[in-house]
Parts: C-alpha cells; sequence; structure tokens
C-alpha cells in the first residue's frame, strides 16, 4: 500500500470542510424548505391549524382502542378537518429536556466504528467528503422516519412502536415489527458485550485473554445489573454516556493534534506500542472510491445503526409537554441536527488520525498506555455498563412477549433470573466469537435498521393517510415510500457487502 508521509495539509483542509458540512447539515434540517424536509421544521406540511395555538380546542386520551378513524373511511374527513386527533401528554418534559435525552439516546458507542466505515471504501483524507455527506444525509432521513412515528400516534393515539403499527397498517401484522424490534435490542447487547470485552482487555494491562475478560465482565457486572428489578437506580448514570462520549472526542481530537500517532514523527512515542495493522496507513484512495465499489454503503448501513432509536419515538412524543407536532419537529430536527454534527466530528478526526487502519472499535487503534485514551476507554465502559440493563430489560421482554408468556409466569424472579441467565450467555457467547464490531452494526443497520428506519415508519405513514382520507399528504407519502425503497435496496446490498468483509 502505498503511504503518504505527508498529509497535514490535506487533513487540516479536511477538517475544513467537515466544518462546512457539518453548518450546511444543520442548515437542511432546520431551515430547508423542500417537502419532505419542511416536515422536520417550522411549517408542518400538509397537517392543517388545529387552532390557533396549534392545539386541539378537545383534548382527546389516548386509549388502547383503535381510533374510529381508522375503521370508518366514511367518518375521515369530520375527524381530519381540525387536524390529527389530540394525544394526552403522559409526561412534562420541556423541549430543551426532550431535545438533550434524543441527542443522548441517539449519540452512543456505534459512533466509535464509524471511521472504519470509511476505511472500508477509501484510504485518503479526500475519503471524507462523501462520508460526511453520508452522515448527514441518513441523518436527515432518520429524522424524517422517526418525527413520522410521531405523526401516526398523533392520529392515532398510539402509545408504543406496536401499538402505532397496529392502528396503522393492523393487527394481524404487528409481530412483523415486534420481531424486528427484539432482534435490534438482542444486536444492540451483541455489539454491548464486544464493546465491554475490547475496552475492559485494553484497560487490564494483566492479560490480553479477551474471553476470560468477557466472562468476568459478564459474571461479576453484566449478570448482577440484569438481574435488578427496578431500573430506576440506574437513571442518574445515563448522563455518564453522552459525558464519556465527550471526553472521548476532546481526548482524540488532543492525539490527533499533538501529532502523537502520526507518521513519520520523531515525538510520536506511543505510535511504536501500538501494534502495526493498528497503525496510520494512507493512500491514494479517496473520495473516489465511494463510488467505484459498493463497499461505501457498508458505512450507510452502519448509520442506519447509529442514528437508531425510533423504537422510542411513541415515548419521546407523548412525554413532550404541549405535544404538539411543531414542538416535537423542533425536538426532532434539533437532536438529529446536533446528533450529525457530533457523529461527523468524531468519525472525522478518528479517520484523519488512522486512516486506512481504523479498527471496527476506533478505541483499539490507540496504546493501552495512553493515559488521555485510557480515561475515555475507562469512561465509554462505565457508561456500557450502566446502560447494558436498559437495552437487555428491552431484549428480554421483548422475547417474553413474542412467546406469548403471561403476566403471572413474568412476576416469578425465578423464572426472570432463568431468562436472563440463558440470553445473557447466547450474547456472550456470540460476543466472544465475533471480534469486529463493525460488522454487527453494518449487518444490523443493513437489515433491522433500514425496516426499522426507513420502510416501518412509512407504511404506517401511509395507511393512516390511506384510512383517513388525509387530504394534501400525498407528497408526503410518495416521499416516505421512496425513502423505503431506498431503505430496502441499500439494506441489500450493504448486507451482502458487510458479508463480504
Amino acid at each position: 500500500m502505498k503511504v503518504i508521509t505527508s498529509t497535514t495539509s490535506l487533513s487540516r483542509c479536511m477538517l475544513v470542510l467537515t466544518a462546512a458540512t457539518l453548518l450546511s447539515s444543520q442548515c437542511v434540517l432546520v431551515s430547508a424548505d423542500v417537502p419532505f424536509i419542511r416536515s422536520l421544521t417550522l411549517r408542518g406540511g400538509a397537517i392543517r391549524p388545529r387552532s390557533p395555538n396549534n392545539r386541539p380546542s378537545i383534548s382527546v386520551t389516548a386509549t388502547s382502542s383503535k381510533h374510529p378513524a381508522l375503521t370508518d373511511r366514511k367518518s375521515s374527513s369530520a375527524a381530519t378537518t381540525n387536524g390529527p386527533p389530540a394525544t394526552t401528554t403522559i409526561g412534562g418534559a420541556s423541549i430543551s429536556n426532550e431535545i438533550f435525552n434524543l441527542a443522548k439516546a441517539v449519540v452512543g458507542v456505534g459512533v466509535l466504528s464509524l471511521p472504519a466505515g470509511i476505511a472500508a471504501f477509501g484510504d485518503s483524507p479526500s475519503a471524507l467528503i462523501p462520508a460526511l455527506g453520508a452522515i448527514a444525509l441518513i441523518g436527515v432521513l432518520s429524522a424524517y422516519g422517526f418525527y413520522l412515528i410521531g405523526k401516526v400516534c398523533a392520529y392515532t393515539g398510539a402509545t408504543s412502536y406496536k401499538s402505532a403499527w397496529e392502528r396503522s397498517v393492523g393487527p394481524s401484522t404487528s409481530w412483523i415489527p415486534a420481531w424486528s424490534t427484539m432482534c435490534k435490542t438482542f444486536l444492540a447487547c451483541l455489539a454491548y458485550s464486544m464493546v465491554l470485552a475490547d475496552v475492559f482487555t485494553s484497560i487490564l494491562t494483566f492479560t490480553d485473554n479477551r474471553t476470560q475478560v468477557l466472562l468476568g465482565v459478564t459474571v461479576l457486572a453484566l449478570l448482577p445489573l440484569c438481574w435488578l428489578k427496578n431500573l430506576s437506580s440506574l437513571a442518574p448514570f445515563s448522563l455518564l454516556g453522552i459525558l464519556g462520549m465527550a471526553f472521548t472526542a476532546i481526548s482524540m481530537s488532543k492525539r490527533y493534534l499533538d501529532g502523537s500517532y502520526a507518521l513519520n514523527n520523531a515525538a510520536a512515542s506511543l505510535l511504536e506500542q501500538v501494534p502495526k495493522h493498528l497503525q496510520p496507513q494512507f493512500g491514494s484512495l479517496g473520495w473516489r472510491g465511494a463510488f467505484s465499489s459498493g463497499k461505501s454503503l457498508i458505512l450507510v448501513c452502519m448509520l442506519s445503526t447509529a442514528y437508531m432509536a425510533h423504537f422510542n419515538a411513541p415515548k419521546f412524543y407523548l412525554e413532550l409537554q404541549n405535544n404538539t407536532l411543531a414542538r416535537y419537529r423542533t425536538v426532532v430536527a434539533s437532536s438529529f441536527g446536533i446528533s450529525i454534527v457530533l457523529m461527523s466530528f468524531i468519525t472525522a478526526i478518528g479517520f484523519l488520525t488512522f486512516g486506512k487502519a481504523s479498527a471496527g472499535l476506533i478505541l483499539n487503534n490507540y496504546a493501552s498506555t495512553d493515559s488521555w485514551m485510557q480515561l475515555s476507554r475507562i469512561a465509554v465502559a462505565v457508561a456500557l455498563l450502566f446502560s447494558y440493563p436498559l437495552a437487555f430489560q428491552g431484549c428480554r421482554d421483548g422475547v417474553l412477549d413474542l412467546l406469548n408468556v403471561s403476566p403471572a409466569k413474568r412476576k416469578s424472579d425465578a423464572f426472570l433470573n432463568a431468562t436472563t441467565v440463558v440470553l445473557l450467555s447466547a450474547l456472550t457467547l456470540l460476543a466472544a466469537t465475533l471480534k469486529d464490531v463493525s460488522f454487527v452494526l453494518a449487518f444490523g443497520g443493513a437489515t433491522l435498521g433500514n425496516l426499522l428506519t426507513y420502510v416501518y415508519p412509512a407504511l404506517m405513514y401511509r395507511s393512516v393517510v390511506n384510512k383517513m382520507n388525509l387530504p394534501g399528504e400525498g407528497l408526503g407519502v410518495t416521499i416516505a415510500m421512496l425513502s423505503a425503497l431506498l431503505g430496502i435496496v441499500m439494506g441489500g446490498i450493504g448486507a451482502n457487502m458487510a458479508l463480504k468483509k
């Protein structure tokens, strides 16, 4: 491989380009006036105003019954005269609180694998040009899908992803998103276990046996945490996630700017302690690499996983104080805009530092004796430890739902503990076998991520529009279905590329 010994100037130009791209992507999210972006800003697409303050004059409490307008097409005109029916807020979260919580939910450990997605198709700093464009585009499309789910909840009174499907598409097929959600949370837990194995192996300098470290972390930490019946005590630790990612971004920036891992730098003492295959590698394959093969879709599919928070969309809509669609759009646009900025920055810094050698978890590229990155590893590890039970509980509940386990049986501590052991054992076995977390993220994003992000929201939205005879929503449905088709095509190609990788 041809090694470029002087990439400083080009790299710094790429940082300027990164900032410009981030600024433009933020502008796209906030102020673009094309129809499908418009639904994320102030105009609300074709939704009719409901009252002077954009709230219906009569409040209707969401219930478990189907909305009448979805079962009687003839009555839908009256139902839509004043816009979608109201859904009673179950919380009182302000817009700023919702923006922070949603951004925190979106920006997770998956962003640390994105530099490897760029390395899949390029080895020159100019490969960041299409990569940053993809991060911005997928972010906008993911935000649109997230918004559509809340919009479906507003029209139907649904309070969960599953009920949104039941009240729009129909209850007979509700097992489809249920299975998808359960499998996606399983893959999320698998990725968490793999990252914990890598991070703790780097932290614990007295051993390099990844499997033994993973078993120790699982038995001593994950199992007791997953056995907890009340996870409310873990809520304060959720802030550690965003703080850990912020510190990691600062540490990565410091190491890039001080040249600690730069090639042909006499002062780069840390580089000598990095295995040869993880040391920086740069060549001449830049932005053209994104179009010369389908490998760039690996990054696209990884992004579908990185932006995944869509099964929580009903929760964010319902918990928003004064939950009008205009306020909900502000939350979604701002949160995903912040996420695009953070993901782009961390991805750019990681790739500019290591190039083609970027590992599936970028933290693995840094020396184990690097004090700044060791602190980053500890921050990420602690955040993941306390986030793991939340994801695991969702996976376990999904399995029990699909197996139709009775509520009475679920109250049995012995049964829940046994189920936890079985699932955690399966996750640990897979995490010990698989080494590349970027593969899990890419394959999961290509399959389940694309379905939950693009396809299912589009199908639910189209069904609601058809059943309620909503006027002026035709273009929105067309854009949604095109997004779904694009997701299917990208997913098919991306999954094949991930398997070949």
